[in-house]
């Protein structure tokens, strides 16, 4: 094998070094410039997402801060628009309620007068009607006619509960 003859160790070493020299220098001026490159715009394109994800973070939370300010006005406007329409709605019911009440007081006052001129058409009915009765009964007891005024005046002492 001529690699292990020690009379080509000499050419060998030389070849060697060359090589390595020129693979030395095409890789520090070719390769790892270029692997310097990629390396360094990963790292920007990385810094670059990194700040673009913070802007955003920063976006969001300011639109979430906005957003629940808008919900919290909006509940307080419900909230006071849903007061000021039970405030409405009380108080159109406590008119009506005050009107229904007045209307029936008023039912209630003409049905009293109602039925107190009922009992008056009643009781001078039957302060006549018991006149004649006690007419007709004083009539086939004794046999004659009795004196008008005076049943008149025992019947209307009956009827205000006096019957002596």
């Amino acid at each position: 094998m001529p690699q292990l003859d020690p009379n080509f160790f000499g050419t060998q070493l030389f070849w060697l070094a060359v090589s390595f020299i020129v693979f030395y220098v095409l890789m520090s001026k070719v390769a790892l410039p270029r692997i310097g490159d990629v390396l360094e715009m990963r790292a920007e394109k990385i810094t670059g997402d990194l700040d673009a994800a913070a802007k955003a973070r920063d976006e969001a939370k300011a639109a979430l801060a906005h957003y629940e300010k808008s919900l919290a006005d909006a509940r307080a406007e419900a909230q006071r628009a849903n007061r000021e329409a039970a405030d409405a709605a009380s108080a159109a019911s406590n008119a009506r309620l005050a009107e229904v009440g007045t209307r029936i007081s008023a039912e209630i006052a003409a049905a009293e007068r109602r039925i107190g001129e009922a009992r008056e058409a009643a009781m001078s009915n039957v302060r006549s009607m018991a006149v004649e009765v006690a007419q007709a009964a004083y009539g086939k007891l004794v046999g004659g006619q009795a004196d008008t005024a005076r049943l008149d005046a025992l019947v209307e002492r009956a009827l205000k509960g006096d019957a002596r």
